[in-house]
């Protein structure tokens, strides 16, 4: 798969993984673990990347004596993900097309 177009999908699931309710890094793996495999360490470069693009924004909170960050999506993080679904609908039909031409050959 084409790395930027992996990237740009992770970034989503990321944001769609903390739409609902603000979250820490270890829930939003297992939130996404079904679906897809997301190391920490990729994990935690996507959410410093988003952050940056104001996609989401953090705040630390003590948990059993420890500070855990927790991520909050933001209006561009919310608009980034309406831009994806629109974006995929017309991946899907480019695909409908691969595959309609694959299988005249």
């Amino acid at each position: 798969m084409d790395i930027q177009l992996k990237r740009g999908m992770l970034d989503v699931c990321v944001l769609t993984a903390i739409k609902n309710e603000d979250t820490y890094g270890y829930q939003i793996i297992k939130n996404v673990r079904p679906y897809i495999e997301l190391s920490e360490s990729t994990l935690y470069t996507i959410l410093k990347r988003l952050e940056g693009a104001n996609m989401l924004t953090v705040r630390s909170l003590e948990h059993d004596g420890r500070l855990r960050k927790y991520y909050h999506i933001t209006e561009k993080g919310l608009k980034r993900i309406e831009e994806f679904k629109d974006e995929w609908k017309e991946m899907m039909l480019i695909y409908s097309f691969i595959m309609k031409e694959g299988a005249n050959e």
